[in-house]
């Protein structure tokens, strides 16, 4: 989080550009650094999702030179979406850092604890499903108590971070009423947010609904409209000055 949190400020950036490459494996091999490289300067953090690469014979080699890749300072998220029994997930967490050298992960935190804390180890980060962006979501089904499923998954998500640290959620940016309910529900933690962009979630509603007041707290993340622009770097750019049209920046995030 440090990481992060050095990085925000330095670059005055919340831009999380997201690497699921799409094409033959010659040119993705040819073309994620040039993308890494082109985007780097708006980049709060990169994530690639495991999909893109474990779909190829070299995927593992290729995850292992996108953090190669990535400049130092800006952390690296493996989009994965772990979500399996302590004893597996610990083997995940060691493929995640100790094979691919990843900052942080994506978790589907449904089996509770036992999926979520082998990944919150110190200097790592752990991002775990509240709120995604697909239409097809059970997460807002609700529970005999009266809460949606999403709800119930943050409060145990917060209770996690406070006991164990280095946990934020992934909160979709197709739905800000519902991201607004999470941030009052998790007023201190993180938030990764997909849905910008190709899936068409509205930026400014996001951010006002997630924003901490000196604002930090979000990472938006856009994948296919950056992978796909003819030049990546612009689309960085301009998402990244959309971000920063509608976000305070206070004092007590550039000392961060």
């Amino acid at each position: 989080m440090q990481k992060l949190l050095t990085r925000v400020a330095q670059a005055n950036t919340l831009l999380c550009v997201g690497l699921d490459p799409t094409g033959s494996d010659e040119d993705v091999t040819r073309r994620l650094p040039q993308v890494i490289a082109e985007t780097a300067p708006y980049a709060a953090a990169f994530k690639p999702n495991l999909a893109f690469f474990l779909s190829r014979g070299n995927g593992t080699q290729l995850l292992r030179q996108v953090v190669a890749a990535v400049p130092d300072g800006i952390p690296v998220i493996l989009d994965g979406k772990f979500g399996d029994i302590a004893n597996t997930a610990m083997h995940y967490a060691q493929f995640a850092y100790d094979v691919v050298g990843a900052d942080a992960v994506t978790v589907n935190p449904y089996m509770g604890a036992d999926a979520v804390v082998p990944f919150a180890r110190p200097g790592k980060f752990v991002f775990a499903l509240a709120k995604t962006s697909n239409q097809s979501a059970v997460q807002e089904a609700v529970l005999q108590s009266g809460e949606p499923v999403s709800d119930f998954t943050a409060k145990m998500l917060a209770d996690l971070d406070a006991t164990h640290g280095n946990i934020g959620l992934v909160a979709g940016a197709t739905d800000a009423a519902a991201l607004s309910r999470l941030r009052q529900l998790c007023p201190t933690q993180w938030f990764l947010v997909p849905g910008i962009g190709a899936q068409g979630g509205d930026l400014a509603a996001v951010l006002k609904a997630g924003l901490f007041a000196d604002g930090g707290g979000l990472l938006i993340n856009a994948s296919r409209s950056i992978w796909q622009a003819e030049d990546s770097a612009a689309a960085a750019r301009e998402l990244m000055n959309e971000i920063n049209e509608c976000r305070p920046v206070t004092a007590s995030l550039l000392n961060k």
